[in-house]
């Protein structure tokens, strides 16, 4: 049976394997590396990335990447290719082929058909005598030394290589194009990441109720008007602008100060200049100002005008914390 340390020890030797072989990369990137980046970012046409075995699910990650950050692409499996599939491959496209050997007998026999069709060939492997590196217009080294793999044989060292030129292709002509947040959240509007680019604070504060009472509210009708609203806090009103906010904790703190609160209203015990976000402000911004301030809800303002409360819980519930 094996012990903890004994796993421990193997899982920090294949991380520094494949760590090390990365941070070689980037000795290896050279011109070839800028004109293959420039001729995609040029290019009207898709980027076609292809490979076989383990090879083929980093070329479907690197797709994936792509498409994510505003290059269209589309994966082709190189066995398929060569069995009916190359008409994926269209006049504008940049074909992409990952091998670590670079003599796989699908990338050997694609390789020639690309280049009748002359589509320009981005080859990315291990192996620069390879016939992929020879042929290829543009050649991107991961040469790798060992595989994490104690017989040398499981591709893990290869493919985050793979992965990691990938990686470096996607972020070249991300910054190239000008890519920005506002572009990313167009790509990703689902799940929490896209929420994080464009939930707004009004998208939440709509689905609340709205507590709100006049300056001159007893304190039951601010206890009552905090418990119906289930925010732990309401607004406090004067002519139609808000000038004070009362919180489940006022509320404490009042009880502790007071021993008569009979004669007391919102005015007596509210917080004045109460924290505050526009409705147009992103939900993530609303989080970060509560964490700073260590508060549980904000006030939604619209210009001058009340627009409700957004609470932290809503955050939580939503997926931003």
């Amino acid at each position: 049976m094996s012990d903890t340390q004994s796993i421990l020890s193997i899982a920090k030797r294949t991380i520094e394997i494949e760590s090390k072989a990365i941070a070689n990369l980037v000795d290896y990137l050279d011109d070839q590396f800028a004109e293959a980046v420039q001729h995609i970012l040029e290019c009207n046409g898709r980027v076609v990335v292809s490979g076989v075995g383990k090879s083929a699910i980093i070329a479907s990650k690197i797709v994936a990447t792509l498409n994510s950050t505003g290059t269209p692409a589309i994966f082709m499996h190189a066995a398929d290719a060569i069995h009916g599939d190359l008409g994926t491959v269209q006049q504008n496209d940049v074909v992409i082929c990952l091998s670590k050997s670079g003599n796989t007998p699908e990338i050997k026999a694609l390789i020639p058909l690309i280049k009748l069709r002359k589509n320009k060939l981005i080859g990315i492997t291990g192996n620069m005598d390879s016939i992929l590196a020879k042929q290829a217009d543009f050649t991107l080294n991961t040469f790798v030394e060992k595989e994490a793999c104690p017989n040398n044989l499981a591709p893990t060292t290869s493919t985050s290589a793979q992965m990691a030129m990938g990686d470096a292709l996607a972020i070249c002509l991300l910054e190239l194009r000008g890519f920005s947040r506002d572009d990313f959240a167009k790509y990703h509007p689902g799940g929490t990441l896209g929420k994080k680019l464009y939930l707004r604070v009004s998208d939440i504060a709509s689905q609340n109720q709205k507590p709100k009472v006049s300056v001159n509210s007893s304190v039951k009708e601010v206890i009552v008007e905090i418990s119906e609203k289930m925010l732990g806090a309401t607004a406090v009103i004067n002519e139609d602008k808000v000038v004070g906010v009362i919180t489940d904790g006022d509320i404490r703190r009042m009880l502790k100060k007071y021993d008569n609160i009979s004669t007391l209203t919102a005015k007596d015990i509210m917080t004045q200049n109460p924290k505050s976000v526009t409705k147009d402000t992103l939900a993530v911004k609303a989080l970060e100002l509560l964490q700073e301030k260590g508060i549980t809800q904000l006030l939604v303002l619209d210009g001058d005008e009340y627009h409700g409360v957004v609470h932290i819980h809503n955050l939580i519930n939503e997926g931003i914390l």
